[in-house]
Formats: structure tokens, C-alpha cells, sequence
């Protein structure tokens, strides 16, 4: 797959759930927002740059801290859910620019924050992605990825990953703690620290908010069925009779970039 069929997919997937991934209950989560604001430790004087802000949560809960905070996406409709947010909470220091994650339209070493959530999963080259984040952080300031990963055991992580490239055919890969640690360390930006919490919700409530192609959501259920027995994705999966419910966990990264 090329590069610029790669966007279309995500444009395609994310113009698709803008309204329903943007309120979900999960995503939404307002103790988890609090604690990427925590773990970035922004003050008053801050300006903070989130890479594909989809509907503008993170965006929103930095704007009270810091002088300025910036939304970057490619999906016009997230963006157009992101600019709503924002003023339904009156926040007048938060903006949002469409564009691409790889060749960010920022002068080098001119943020103090920089973060991206639920993204890494779906860039085809996430090294670049963070190099470019590293790049716009001033010296001292704070990079921050905050992704769902995979089990470190290999074949339960390639089984998440084929359901959610089922589930959403925009997927790339869901990487392990230890390829997170890699790429940090690999951008300069050694080992981050990390903070975790857990998507937790129904089968039913994800696949109301995902749009996978025709006949691929039986197999999806059947795949979380089956986990529930044997953990082949090595998440929790618990069934209450005919309900499925579900954990995806979540790592905060969260590193600073050296002083010159």
C-alpha cells in the first residue's frame, strides 16, 4: 500500500467516526485526559502541540494550562469536531492546522509539549512521526505518546493486530512496550516514563463506533469469544453472558528532550 492510499484509508475511517470516537465514553475519559496533562507537567508559560488531535480531547484538557495549545490533523471532519469542542469550552487559546504527522509545518525547537494519542497505530513509519515531534520540542521541553499496545509475546500481539485491522482498516500495527522503549531511545530521547491505564467497554459499544468492511464483524466477535478462553490477544477479555467485555491497555511515554 502506498503512502497516499494509506491517508485516504485513515481519512476515509476517521471522517467516518469523528462524532462517535470523539464522545465515546473510553476516549473521552476524563481522569485519563488528567493524567497525560500530569505526566506532560505543563505550566502557565507553555505552548503544546498534539499530532493528529483527532476530535481535540487532548487539546482541550491542555488549554487551561498553558499559554497555547495547538490541534495537527489530517482528517478535516476531526478537525472540525476538535474547533467545536474547543469553543463550546471557550478556550481562546486553542487552534487547530490540518496537515501531515511526517513533515510537521513547525520551526525546529519552537514547542514545549509536544504529544500525539491513539496515533502511533496507524503511521506506517511511526520513527519519523516521533523524529519530527523530537525535532519541534525545545531543549527540556516534553515529548508524550500515548497508544494502546500489544502483548511483548508475539503471536498474541500479531492476533490483536489482525482484529484491529479488521475492525478498523486503517490499522498498522499496535507495537510492544519494549519497540515504544526503541524509538525513544533511537530519537535521543532515552528511556520515557511510563503511566498506563485500560480502554475498558463492551464489544458491542466499540463496534458501534467502528466501521469494518462487510462480514468481517462476525470474525471480530468470534476473535474476542475466543480470547475470553485462551487469551490469544493478550488482553482481558471477560464474558457476563452474552456481553463482551473488553480492556485494551494504554502506555503515557513521556520523555524530555536533552538540554543543549
Amino acid at each position: 500500500m502506498t503512502e497516499a492510499s494509506h491517508q485516504e484509508l485513515i481519512r476515509d475511517q476517521f471522517t467516518r467516526q469523528a462524532q462517535l470516537f470523539s464522545t465515546a465514553a473510553p476516549i473521552a475519559n476524563e481522569g485519563a485526559l488528567q493524567m497525560i496533562v500530569r505526566a506532560a507537567r505543563p505550566g502557565p508559560g507553555d505552548t503544546m502541540l498534539d499530532i493528529a488531535c483527532g476530535g481535540g480531547l487532548v487539546v482541550c484538557a491542555f488549554a487551561p494550562h498553558v499559554r497555547r495549545a495547538t490541534g495537527f490533523d489530517m482528517t478535516p471532519a476531526m478537525l472540525e469536531q476538535a474547533k467545536k469542542l474547543a469553543a463550546e469550552r471557550k478556550l481562546a487559546n486553542a487552534e487547530f492546522r490540518q496537515g501531515d504527522a511526517t513533515e510537521l509545518p513547525y520551526a525546529d525547537a519552537s514547542v514545549d509539549i509536544v504529544t500525539t494519542r491513539f496515533s502511533f497505530h496507524h503511521f506506517p513509519d511511526p520513527d519519523a512521526v516521533l523524529r519530527e515531534m523530537v525535532r519541534v520540542c525545545a531543549p527540556g521541553g516534553r515529548v508524550l505518546v500515548i497508544d494502546t499496545y500489544a502483548s511483548e509475546d508475539t503471536a498474541k500481539a500479531a492476533e490483536l493486530n489482525r482484529l484491529e485491522l479488521l475492525r478498523d482498516p486503517s490499522h498498522i500495527r499496535n507495537l510492544a512496550l519494549s519497540e515504544f522503549n526503541g524509538l525513544f531511545t533511537a530519537a535521543g530521547l532515552g528511556e520515557p516514563q511510563v503511566s498506563f491505564y485500560e480502554l475498558r467497554d463492551t464489544v458491542k459499544n466499540l463496534l458501534a463506533r467502528s466501521f469494518p468492511n462487510a462480514g468481517d464483524e462476525e470474525k471480530i466477535v468470534e476473535m474476542f469469544r475466543a480470547s475470553a478462553a485462551d487469551d490469544r490477544l493478550g488482553i482481558p477479555v471477560r464474558l457476563d453472558g452474552e456481553t463482551i467485555e473488553y480492556a485494551y491497555p494504554v502506555a503515557i511515554l513521556a520523555a524530555q528532550r536533552q538540554m543543549r
